[in-house]
């Protein structure tokens, strides 16, 4: 399996994907460090700690965060980071976050903050997690106004990405994690894009070579624009295709109802129908992409939420500028654009389409 490079001004390093990568973790341990803590939930711990004990041959210290994303909060990084302390740690110490996106993103943050920064070893353990929040070095907690609007660059050590995890996962966070491929293939990749389109039964049945083809292959995009830019000046905001009103929609809903890779499917239906009322996007790409995005649900019902209180939210997201909201909307399949300035009425007409 591959090892790309992510190359940041902040540090530079590899991002395994290999079958049994976490058997074999402490080959990937700095050769001086202090304390170990790895941060997971009991449920991941259960089904693949043993690997990860396995692999890193040293003692270490477990910290469990009870997960969820509406538990992902500034609490509970205070809470961890006091348990640290008592367990003894320090500034020679490393955190190993194993979990899904949520433990990816707090326990990142928690080693950005510990004792003014501490490293981290990123080993997701979900696909949404293996092909998005392991890579890249974004790291933070949410607020009640928003998703992430605390957080710090934090790029890791090294990000360990074992697809095997997987086979444990359930249906609904596998299908998850296939919408953030999906964003993939539409940002950067339509080779990608077709498989998703046209391959929907070799990826729901978790084919070997359909899995590993996802996970490479949006791993390789992550790492590229990563390395292009690591702050999200520029290019890097591609990546937030679908996230505008998916974070809303999970604002909205108390981040309780829908999976993080469920609200970035209704984001990216509705940024389609955005950039086809725009004049941006063919109508026979916006119906490909929100076919495809659809073939791979169900995702949870809808109904209760209205278009109008999403659209208010987005003046509290963390990529509105001045109080101006940029969409990252596709142009084709394979190219995005980041446009700001829209009217409300056009985005709200989008919304509506996207929740019918």
């Amino acid at each position: 399996m591959p090892c790309f490079e992510v190359s940041t001004p902040q540090r530079n390093y590899q991002a395994v994907v290999e079958r049994g990568v976490l058997r074999r973790a402490g080959q990937y341990l700095p050769a001086r460090h202090g304390k170990l803590f790895v941060v997971t939930t009991r449920d991941v711990w259960e089904l693949h700690g043993r690997a990860l004990r396995e692999g890193l041959g040293s003692d270490f210290e477990t910290l469990f965060f009870p997960g969820g994303e509406e538990r992902k909060r500034l609490a509970e990084v205070e809470a961890l980071a006091e348990e640290m302390v008592r367990r003894g740690g320090d500034r020679s110490s490393l955190v190993i976050a194993f979990g899904g996106g949520v433990v990816n993103d707090l326990g990142g943050f928690l080693a950005a903050i510990f004792m003014r920064g501490i490293p981290v070893i990123q080993a997701p353990t979900t696909l949404l997690a293996q092909v998005d929040a392991g890579v890249g070095g974004k790291t933070g907690v949410n607020l009640e106004t928003g998703k992430n609007l605390i957080g710090s660059f934090h790029q890791p050590l090294v990000v360990l990405t074992d697809p095997d995890v997987l086979a444990t996962l359930p249906e609904r966070e596998y299908r998850a994690g296939i919408y953030e491929v999906i964003k993939c293939g539409v940002i950067r990749s339509p080779e990608l894009f077709e498989v998703m389109e046209r391959r929907r039964g070799e990826v729901l049945a978790r084919e070997p070579e359909a899995v590993e083809f996802m996970i490479a292959e949006s791993v390789r995009i992550k790492a590229e624009v990563v390395s292009a830019d690591e702050r999200e000046s520029g290019l890097r905001r591609i990546l937030n295709f679908g996230h505008t009103l998916g974070h809303a929609l999970e604002a909205e809903t108390g981040y309780a109802r829908f999976l993080h890779g469920e609200a970035v499917a209704y984001g990216m239906c509705a940024a389609a129908q955005l950039a086809r009322l725009a004049g941006l996007l063919a109508e026979a790409d916006c119906r490909r992409i929100v076919e495809t995005v659809r073939a791979y649900g169900p995702i949870p019902p809808l109904e209760g939420v209205e278009a109008e209180k999403l659209v208010a939210r987005l003046v509290h997201d963390k990529k509105a500028v001045q109080g101006k909201v940029h969409f990252v909307l596709p142009a084709r399949i394979g190219e995005v654009e980041v446009v700001a300035g829209l009217d409300e009425a056009l985005v709200l007409e989008a919304a509506q389409a996207a929740l019918g």
